[in-house]
């Protein structure tokens, strides 16, 4: 398939601290002057309520188990900016093992979840969607306690949103990102 951005351009541009997104049919790159990332330490927050809705355990979570289903899910919303080639591109992405989804299904199917990018030491969040209430939440909690099993040192969201806020999402500059970014691969890339 010609019409996707190869695996091997993603995975470069992503360690430099650039993603591509849609826009008016042609593809764009950004690498915002600001950056969004949510802590994997102990000023990650579940807000109260979120914490009730875990104790509940509304939802199996599944691993991988319908990454284009979350794609197109994160996509029907007005405005998108996952068109055909991001679809394409991230599904690439993930048959090779790059991109994963972290699902929320109960017995009426998939209800919400959400989908990035690994690479050593760092997962890029791309979009997420919620079908019931706390869906794409309960799924970012799950992502955020597999990354911290596999040491993992940072959940890049890209940008910051006052939803990503309440659970203690913060900014950097692009400089710091950047630096930042570099010194996770150094140090991941050199453990192995």
């Amino acid at each position: 398939m010609s019409n996707i951005i190869p695996a091997d351009v993603l995975l470069d541009a992503y360690a430099q601290g650039v993603f591509p997104m849609a826009h008016d049919g042609e593809i764009r790159w950004f690498s915002p002057e600001r950056r969004g990332l949510i802590p994997l330490d102990e000023r990650f927050h579940i807000p109260h309520g979120l914490k009730r809705a875990l104790k509940r355990q509304p939802f199996e979570l599944r691993w991988n188990t319908a990454f284009r289903e979350v794609m197109l899910a994160c996509a029907a919303r007005k405005e998108t900016w996952i068109d055909d080639v991001i679809l394409e591109s991230y599904c690439a992405l993930h048959a090779e093992g790059f991109a994963h989804s972290i699902e929320c299904w109960d017995a009426d199917g998939l209800q919400g979840g959400l989908y990035g990018v690994e690479l050593p030491g760092v997962f890029f969040g791309e979009s997420m969607f919620s079908r019931k209430s706390d869906a794409s939440k309960i799924a970012l909690v799950a992502l955020i306690e597999q990354l911290r099993a596999r040491k993992f040192q940072m959940l890049d969201t890209q940008w910051m949103t006052d939803h990503l806020r309440q659970f203690g999402g913060y900014e950097m500059t692009r400089k710091q990102y950047q630096s930042a970014l570099h010194k996770i691969f150094a140090k991941t890339i050199g453990e192995k």
